[in-house]
């Protein structure tokens, strides 16, 4: 079982994998990494891959935040347990087994991504990070606003990294150990070539929340990317 409460950190890079993950109705959940110069990691990167459309690019370019609904419509989550029915569940998770946790289940909250998949889709299809951009600067879709601005606030060598890794990973129906091995590829050289040690200065070590990315959003060069 994968629970998240509260908002609080639910381990979704481990939890997100398990066949009965459960989320409540103030659960947060999404994947930033981008922000700090790195990518999704524990095979994160293979569930946003496996969500519908273009939502894995949404979502791991912009770091944007998942209600319940939208975890369990994006691939994050499988059920909804009401927070009010967690204590009951857990004591009946470990007197009974997984299959006690079905009592429990509940129809989920309504998911906006599922609204907006396909204004989602028309902006987040385009090749590269500037074409996304360019798209979602020239959107009336009322995500669009937010995800040009998140865009603009990422690291670009990571979204460039991340927008890549997804698409292979969907085009070769790739295993969540494939996608360990994408993830560690750049994870390894993150600190060395990327933007991680710039991302932690700002947002852990110095607070200014003001990174001074590598590149710019027009000029990640592809070999570096690849």
């Amino acid at each position: 079982m994968c629970g998240s409460e509260g908002g609080r950190g639910g381990g979704v890079g481990v939890c997100g994998h398990g066949s009965d993950g459960s989320v409540g109705e103030t659960a947060k959940i999404e994947r930033p990494e981008v922000g700090s110069g790195v990518v999704a990691d524990v095979g994160g990167s293979a569930l946003l891959a496996a969500a519908p459309g273009h939502l894995g690019e949404y979502l791991g370019t912009t770091a944007t935040r998942m209600s319940a609904g939208d975890a369990i419509y994006v691939g994050f989550a499988d059920h909804f347990i009401p927070q009010d029915q967690w204590a009951n569940a857990k004591t009946a998770l470990q007197e009974n087994g997984i299959a006690a946790l079905s009592a429990f289940y509940a129809e989920a909250p309504d998911s906006a991504l599922k609204g907006a998949l396909p204004d989602i889709n028309a902006v987040f299809s385009g090749a590269r990070m500037r074409d996304i951009l360019a798209a979602a600067e020239n959107s009336t879709a009322p995500f669009a606003a937010r995800a040009a601005k998140a865009i603009g606030r990422n690291s670009p060598l990571a979204m460039a990294v991340a927008l890549d890794m997804i698409r292979n990973l969907r085009a070769t129906k790739a295993t969540v150990a494939d996608a360990l091995v994408q993830e560690y590829r750049y994870t390894a050289r993150a600190i060395e070539f990327g933007d991680f040690a710039e991302g932690i200065r700002a947002a852990i070590i110095d607070k200014d929340k003001n990174p001074k990315w590598k590149h710019t959003l027009g000029a990640v060069p592809q070999e570096m990317v690849d």
